[in-house]
């Protein structure tokens, strides 16, 4: 629930480049008030998947940060703009719209910058 999703990876990587936490922001609102509503179900275990979030976000985000491929306009822009679509999705998911698995789309960014490079 909290470690897999576009918001990670994309939040991750821009905050990793540009320097930009604002999509962790959203993310770690959404996943507290969904660790709410878990914590009323399976008690004070649900706040010890902090620390996976932060191992994972963390590393992904200094990972990206020393990545200098990764800095040039051209990856950062194929990067936001893939990123971009995968959250539109997961707000189509949140308005229950249309199911779209975001999660199955996740391989879309490494085409992204793989393009972005190559071209």
């Amino acid at each position: 629930l909290y470690l897999v999703g576009a918001m990670m990876i994309v939040g991750s990587i821009q905050d990793g480049t540009a320097g930009d936490p604002s999509t962790l922001y959203v993310k770690s609102l959404l996943d507290g008030v969904a660790s709410i509503a878990l914590a009323s179900t399976f008690g004070v275990g649900v706040a010890f998947s902090a620390l996976s979030v932060f191992v994972v976000q963390g590393s992904i985000t200094l990972l990206s940060s020393k990545l200098l491929f990764l800095q040039s306009p051209e990856v950062l822009n194929a990067i936001t703009a893939t990123g971009g679509l995968l959250i539109l999705g997961i707000g189509i998911n949140l308005l229950e719209l249309k199911t779209i698995r975001t999660g199955n789309l996740l391989p879309a960014l490494a085409y992204a910058i793989v393009g972005a490079l190559v071209f």
